[in-house]
């Protein structure tokens, strides 16, 4: 819902009309914080949820407690992301990179203290998570993510499950990792191709998307790289059990895959909420998502002998369909009519 304000900031900035700025960003706090308090009924009754859907009893208390203690951080996101899309319309990336790298400091030093220290575990891990947000919110005054972690939710429901969402979290949370550095591509073309558009630049918003696709692209191979080579010794750095380790390992491959692909992308995801095409990106992602990727990867998992490696498969093959709608979608588009298009729609 967010996105929607990078494509108004930035077409807003592109054309000079910066007075629109602070309205954009303001209409999107109160509208983000209203979904967010709907939003938080699922996380106070996270536990009972779970339950219901078949989950562990074990799995599922952790799970609603974490989610309580995580509904602060709910509320910061409201708040944090408008800011953010504020910003990078202006390019004012190097304020956003002190407040994160500060951020990141603090986030590593209060998780040590409140999760190993003091054996807090979920509880610090919340809190921690909460702070961290909430600072970034002050000092600046994740459709696909719900995707991926449904593979460790599904993940539950296997045999020998306990082992299953360990490495499946392993191997999420490094994915996660990497994603990052596609998000930053993501918000960089995204201003780009809107101040692009709003300026009338069609040619240089169109040379700008191929710089950063092959870019991002390139990142991800060396990232998936590294990893692949160094396959038999990172699982040490997450687990002890052997069973962990060997699942994390065997599923190295399929991990460097993604990564490749999540590097891309969300480069592409950035090209089209830049040139606003939020609606039909929309619908492209829950059909590949929920109505191709997800069955795909349930009928892999449960209905053959593949388990885990299953909904893996099923679920990349949804991002991959995903990123190749997007990919025709872009090579088919004529630049010098998104001009007047998007100069149209936002003013």
């Amino acid at each position: 819902m967010g996105s929607a304000l990078e494509t108004l900031c930035g077409q807003a900035v592109g054309a000079g009309q910066l007075d629109m700025l602070g309205i954009y960003m303001q209409r999107s706090w109160v509208i983000l914080s209203t979904t967010s308090f709907f939003l938080m009924f699922f996380y106070i009754f996270a536990t009972p949820l779970l339950k219901l859907i078949g989950q562990t009893t074990e799995i599922s208390e952790a799970a609603g407690t974490f989610a309580v203690w995580m509904i602060p951080q709910l509320f910061a996101y409201a708040f944090m992301f408008p800011q953010a899309k504020f910003l990078q319309a202006q390019s004012k990336m190097a304020a956003m990179a002190v407040i994160g790298a500060a951020a990141l400091v603090l986030h590593t030093v209060f998780s040590w203290l409140l999760m190993l220290k003091l054996g807090w575990g979920l509880v610090g891990a919340a809190v921690v998570l909460n702070s961290t947000w909430w600072l970034i919110v002050v000092a600046q005054m994740f459709l696909e993510t719900w995707y991926f972690m449904a593979l460790i939710l599904f993940a539950g429901y296997l045999k020998n499950a306990e082992v299953a969402v360990d490495g499946l979290s392993i191997c999420m949370n490094i994915l996660g990792w990497t994603i990052m550095v596609a998000l930053g591509f993501n918000a960089a073309i995204s201003v780009r191709v809107s101040n692009e558009l709003g300026a009338a630049r069609p040619r240089t918003a169109k040379f700008s998307v191929v710089v950063a696709t092959m870019t991002s692209m390139l990142v991800g191979l060396a990232m998936a790289l590294v990893l692949i080579i160094a396959r038999k010794q990172y699982p040490d750095l997450f687990s002890s059990s052997t069973q962990v380790k060997q699942l994390v390992y065997s599923l190295t491959t399929m991990l460097g895959i993604s990564i490749v692909i999540n590097s891309l992308q969300p480069t592409l995801s950035g090209v089209a909420i830049g040139a606003g095409w939020q609606a039909y990106v929309a619908y492209v992602n829950i059909g590949c998502y929920y109505f191709f990727g997800i069955p795909l990867g349930l009928v892999l998992g449960y209905a053959t002998s593949m388990g885990v490696t299953g909904i893996w498969d099923g679920m990349l093959a949804g991002t991959v369909l995903q990123t190749c709608i997007l990919l025709w979608m872009i090579y088919r588009t004529n630049w010098n009519k998104e001009v007047s298009n998007n100069m149209n729609s936002a003013f």
